[in-house]
């Protein structure tokens, strides 16, 4: 989860400052190079660590889905009516 001590945020986020720039305006294949980019310098190289990597963009995906995609999908489901009534 990305609940972690603002003190560490503090640590982090200069290094993200420039690439948060950037991101917004980027087209979905190079967002994938940057993701993948970040994931082959992490990358353990052993079994264990890639199942541990496969574990975080899991629990990021998840997370992300019911922050940002569950909300937005209530409130249409509101504005346009429910398809599973």
């Amino acid at each position: 989860m990305p609940y972690i001590k603002q003190e560490t945020r503090d640590d982090v986020d200069p290094f993200l400052a420039p690439l948060l720039e950037v991101v917004p305006n980027l087209e979905a294949g190079t967002l994938n190079y940057v993701i993948t980019r970040i994931l082959l310098e992490t990358a353990p190289g052993s079994y264990e660590g890639f199942n541990r990597l496969l574990g975080v963009l899991e629990a990021i995906k998840l997370e992300f889905y019911l922050r940002m995609i569950a909300p937005y999908e209530a409130k249409k489901c509101k504005e346009n009516g429910d398809v599973y009534s």
